[in-house]
């Protein structure tokens, strides 16, 4: 009776160990797929947004009046504007009883904000040679070179005159809480003397 038992439980426990093995099994190979289906859409939206810098930006140099300056410059803002809202965003404290909607709107603007700050760099990189290249569709595009310099020179002056202006504000800020704190001791030390004279 008691070795019958025993061979039960071993046979339901060989029965749960095989099955908790195809469920690992299965969740690795699910796992593995998910990854790589995540990879190749990486790599095409990489490849086709690559392909559409470089047939796009002599056009937007060219329509621009000040072309690959402008172009560049107007991307550097942009990189400016992202980068700040970014920061706005993290800042900002999402509040415990917000709605799906709410999470979902502060989600996707931030994600917006990241494309904005990141996206005109890559955009500008994909003009420029690859490396070994020797074929015309990795070859240097014009124009490219002048954009980067101007992208480089208008988001260091932007970030930099907005980093001393934020800089300025904390420092005012600061100033205005210790003023506000010593008034608060002094009229604290008022009182208690006038205290204490009673």
């Amino acid at each position: 009776m008691v070795k019958r038992a025993t061979g039960t439980r071993s046979g339901k426990q060989d029965e749960a160990d095989v099955r908790f093995r195809m469920r690992d099994g299965l969740g690795i190979a699910g796992g593995v797929a998910f990854l790589g289906a995540v990879l190749a859409v990486i790599l095409l939206v990489f490849g086709l947004s690559k392909s559409l810098a470089r047939e796009t930006l002599p056009q937007l140099a060219d329509y621009l009046p000040g072309g690959s300056w402008v172009a560049g410059g107007a991307l550097g803002a942009l990189t400016v504007v992202g980068a700040v809202g970014v920061r706005g965003s993290a800042s900002l404290s999402a509040p415990g009883h917000a709605t799906r909607f709410g999470r979902a709107w502060r989600h996707a603007r931030t994600a917006i904000c990241w494309a904005a700050a990141f996206c005109p760099f890559l955009y500008l990189l994909s003009g420029l040679p690859s490396r070994n290249c020797r074929s015309a569709g990795c070859a240097y595009v014009p124009g490219t070179g002048t954009a980067f310099l101007a992208y480089a020179l208008t988001a260091g002056a932007a970030g930099w005159c907005l980093y001393r202006w934020t800089r300025g504000r904390a420092e005012e800020r600061a100033a205005q809480a210790r003023e506000r704190a010593r008034r608060l001791r002094k009229e604290g030390k008022g009182k208690s003397r006038a205290v204490r004279r009673r």
